[in-house]
C-alpha cells in the first residue's frame, strides 16, 4: 500500500498527462509529450526530473548511466512515456526493471498514441 502523499502526487500526474493529451492528441513523438508533461507538472509546482539516470549496482561496481527514466516525479514516481501503436510485454518488463533497479514503488507506463489516454496508462506498483 502506498502512502497518501504518493497517491495525491499520482493523481496530479494523471491529471497533468490527460491535460497534455487533450491538447496535443495522439500522433506526435514521445519527446514532445515528455517536454509538455514536464512543463505541465513543473508549472503546477511539482518537482520533476527529466532523463534521470538510474544506476545499476552489480556486485561491487556501480554502472552510472545504464538506464534513464523519462520522468521522475517528487523522487517517488517513475514515468515511462511511449508514443507507439500499442504497449506490449517488453515495455512492461522495462518498466519493472526501472522500478526495481531505481528502488521506486510506483510507476506509470503511458502510451500517448491512443484516442483516450486512460486506455494508454498502466499503473505499476512494486
Amino acid at each position: 500500500m502506498l502512502d497518501q502523499i504518493t497517491e495525491d502526487i499520482a493523481s496530479e500526474v494523471i491529471s497533468a498527462a490527460i491535460s497534455v493529451h487533450k491538447i496535443l492528441g495522439p500522433g506526435l513523438l514521445e519527446s514532445a509529450y515528455k517536454e509538455c508533461l514536464f512543463y505541465e507538472l513543473s508549472s503546477n509546482g511539482i518537482k520533476v526530473e527529466k532523463e534521470k539516470p538510474i544506476p545499476l549496482v552489480f556486485k561491487k561496481i556501480t554502472l552510472d548511466c545504464v538506464f534513464r527514466a523519462d520522468l521522475v516525479v517528487e523522487d517517488r514516481i517513475l514515468l515511462e512515456l511511449k508514443a507507439i501503436e500499442e504497449l506490449n510485454s517488453i515495455h512492461m518488463a522495462q518498466m519493472l526493471t526501472y522500478l526495481r533497479v531505481g528502488d521506486y514503488r510506483l510507476g506509470f507506463l503511458m502510451n500517448f498514441n491512443v484516442r483516450l489516454l486512460k486506455d494508454g496508462i498502466k499503473r505499476i506498483i512494486l
